[in-house]
């Protein structure tokens, strides 16, 4: 990782907590892997909502500070996101209780 460049990128967008780098890498690190092993339901549901949140975040500083070219990763990282949410239940055991599927059968119950 390139502290220098992140901490530049930051001050450029209005960040200037030094704080929020090492916080954000281990959000880098610890979410993927929470939801490629699935530990647990609630927990896996949990990391996905904390990058789509890091993500949103991401996508909202770049665009308010006028830098639209720059929040293109961040979309695009939403949309594989999101696409990876709504495709997990098919691979494991247990169905998250915010999954489409589930809450559109609850719904018809």
């Amino acid at each position: 990782m390139k502290p220098v460049f992140v901490r530049e990128a930051q001050a450029r967008l209005g960040y200037a907590a030094p704080y929020l780098v090492p916080l954000m890498v281990v959000i880098k690190v610890a979410a993927p892997m929470v939801i490629l092993w699935r530990f647990s339901v609630p927990l896996s549901d949990l990391a996905y909502a904390g990058v789509l949140y890091h993500l949103g975040l991401a996508a909202i500083a770049h665009i308010g500070a006028g830098k639209l070219k720059d929040s293109v990763p961040a979309l695009v990282g939403i949309v594989l996101l999101l696409t990876s949410f709504a495709t997990q239940n098919a691979v494991r055991e247990g169905v998250s209780p915010y999954a489409l599927t589930h809450m559109s059968a609850n719904a018809r119950d």
